[in-house]
């Protein structure tokens, strides 16, 4: 079973459609504000290594700077023909605090169980 950690996130966007770089757990994530919903994905487009939070957002997509490749937010998944992803990463609001879950290493699993 996949053990996750709940991180607080730090920085919040305060527009719709803003893209914040943001570093949790020593993972370097994108937070999207989308169509009135959180989101949260890797940084690098897997494409050329492009600082997706450089790039925008049209419709449910991140759109990546260099080559304009386009992932869906919730998925991850890339445009049909692009054949490649990014990770996305669970969020939930509890308490007034936006968490962000990251994978925990597997050895840490090993060690603390």
């Amino acid at each position: 079973m996949e053990k996750l950690e709940w991180h607080v996130i730090p920085i919040l966007p305060t527009a719709d459609a803003e893209i914040k770089k943001i570093k949790v757990a020593g993972k370097t994530i994108c937070l999207v504000r989308s169509q009135g919903k959180w989101q949260a994905v890797g940084n690098r487009c897997p494409h050329a290594g492009a600082d997706l939070s450089q790039g925008w957002c049209e419709g449910n997509n991140i759109v990546c700077p260099f080559h304009r490749h386009k992932f869906d937010l919730q998925t991850g998944k890339g445009d049909v023909g692009q054949g490649n992803f990014i990770p996305t990463y669970p969020l939930k609001e509890e308490d007034g605090q936006l968490y962000v879950a990251i994978r925990k290493p597997w050895w840490k699993t090993l060690f603390s169980g």
